[in-house]
């Protein structure tokens, strides 16, 4: 189905605006799948990206500027997701005892396992986005990306 079809236009767009439409038309069917493949765990995408940053912490703390620093969408509610986060007993917030203004959070052991169970789902998600790709597609829309 090309763009004309599923935005239920006669008229041939030109090819700039077409581009526009169709990287946002991808990118919202991309959103869909990988929210559906989270939905079971009741986190958002953003709450996940959460959880994998402090995976890869290693145990070490990490502070809410770090946090938003590393996040894919960058947004001002790093707060808001940490909270979410602490609610569901996915992480642990504290006060760091060198500088009593500076809070400090870390994944639990049940936010590592559930984070693994989001691994497998994702993963199954990845294989429905990527379906009609091979190896050298990728890599070339890799590279068309990467002009960005």
């Amino acid at each position: 189905m090309n763009v004309e079809e599923i935005i239920k236009t006669s008229k041939k767009i030109p090819l700039e605006p077409r581009t526009l439409i169709h990287m946002q038309l991808v990118h919202n069917k991309i959103i869909e799948v990988m929210h559906s493949a989270l939905k079971p765990f009741e986190v958002s995408l953003q709450q996940f990206n959460v959880l994998r940053i402090l995976r890869g912490q290693q145990g070490k703390p990490a502070n809410l500027s770090t946090l938003n620093e590393r996040m894919v969408t960058k947004m001002s509610n790093t707060t808001r997701l940490v909270d979410k986060l602490l609610n569901k007993g996915l992480v642990n917030r504290c006060v760091c005892p060198s500088n009593r203004r500076k809070v400090e959070i870390v994944i639990t052991d049940d936010g590592l396992k559930a984070l693994e169970q989001m691994d497998e789902a994702l993963l199954e998600a990845h294989k429905t986005i990527y379906k009609n790709f091979n190896q050298n597609d990728l890599e070339k829309l890799n590279d068309l990306l990467d002009k960005f």
